[in-house]
């Protein structure tokens, strides 16, 4: 997904060449780490939405309840310090930098330093395993914004492809699946539903991307690898206004139904993130768990995949991939492996016009 170039919508699918980079950059979302940090951190997520002040501070009431520190920079520096490990032992010389969306450290801070330190190609890691305007199209907006602020088009960016359907990603997600249906007696474990939750983006936006496809595609397969016995597949963090359709059921609707159902125990597995940061302390385990106690459920939350080793080395084999020609794309299930060139008709926001570019420039 080359951050460089004009793609077009009869662009090639893949990057066959073998490519030579000086650094990879992790991209993220970013999150408070005081309570100081909490409201300026949630106007820079919502600045020019028009969100009520009064919604910003009820989100704030989540962020304050765990200190106002969210978990994700902490967890993101973890899986660079990892990654850093894994490149080492595999002889690949390729300095990490860590950069955020919304909180320090900033996208435009590590774009400096890339700079500064000489660094000419760059591939980037999105922390988001599906493809959707808000989970890979803005980050990729945002690389070009800076670029254009900053009057950094010296560099080049790759943005390396999702991998939601990635041995890597599915084998550590069903091991979790697995040992979260082990904690329950045996007696009981083929009674259990995997209820498998991503966060929910508007239902236009979903139109315009493979999100639920991906989505579903995954589930699949981390049931079919976990041996599952039951699944479905439900929603979560819902930020939207009221009237505008988004993806459904939400998490807590689709407890009141298995409790209707008569289903009593029940494993929640986070797939839509890779790793355990607010969205998933807060709304799955404070809310979600509170729903299912009150109903008189069991329930267990699976990790994310953090940084499960083989995890981090799928990473590794992601950039490998950039690095060979014609490497071999690892991929399981039907879909086959995503894209490293976006069309640009990609992932779009669903929005009535463009939200921050012209299509044609958005989507390279």
């Amino acid at each position: 997904m080359s951050i460089h170039g004009a793609p077009t919508l009869q662009s090639p699918r893949f990057d066959d060449e073998a490519r030579q980079y000086d650094a990879l950059l992790v991209l993220s979302f970013g999150g408070p780490e005081g309570m100081d940090d909490v409201l300026p951190f949630l106007e820079n997520v919502t600045r020019g939405r028009n969100i009520p002040r009064e919604r910003l501070l009820e989100v704030a009431e989540h962020y304050y309840h765990f200190g106002g520190v969210s978990p994700i920079n902490g967890q993101n520096r973890a899986l660079v310090a990892a990654l850093e490990r894994e490149l080492r032992d595999h002889d690949l010389d390729l300095p990490i930098y860590f950069g955020n969306r919304n909180w320090a450290p900033y996208l435009d801070e590590a774009i400096i330093r890339m700079r500064a330190d000489g660094v000419r190609r760059a591939l980037v890691f999105v922390t988001s395993a599906f493809s959707s305007w808000s989970g890979c199209r803005q980050y990729r907006e945002d690389v070009i914004d800076t670029i254009e602020r900053l009057g950094a088009d010296d560099i080049a960016f790759d943005k390396i492809r999702v991998f939601y359907n990635h041995p890597g990603f599915i084998e550590p997600m069903a091991e979790r699946v697995r040992a979260a249906i082990d904690e329950f007696p045996a007696e009981r474990r083929q009674n259990i539903e995997i209820v498998f939750t991503a966060h929910s983006i508007p239902s236009a936006m979903a139109r315009g991307c493979a999100y639920e496809a991906q989505l579903a595609e995954a589930c699949r397969l981390v049931a079919a690898a976990a041996g599952a016995p039951s699944y479905r597949l439900a929603y979560q963090s819902r930020s939207g206004a009221p009237h505008m359709p988004w993806l459904e059921p939400d998490i807590l609707d689709e407890l009141d139904a298995l409790h209707a159902e008569g289903r009593t125990d029940i494993v929640v597995a986070p797939i839509g993130f890779i790793s355990d940061h607010m969205e998933v302390l807060f709304d799955l385990d404070e809310e979600a768990a509170g729903r299912a106690a009150s109903l008189g459920m069991t329930v267990r939350r699976t990790a994310t995949v953090g940084i499960h080793p083989r995890f981090v080395a799928m990473i590794r084999e992601l950039i490998e991939e950039r690095t060979t020609a014609h490497p071999q794309r690892l991929a399981l299930g039907r879909r086959g492996p995503s894209h490293d060139i976006c069309p640009v008709n990609c992932c779009l926001s669903g929005a009535a016009r463009p939200t921050s570019a012209a299509p044609e420039r958005a989507a390279v």
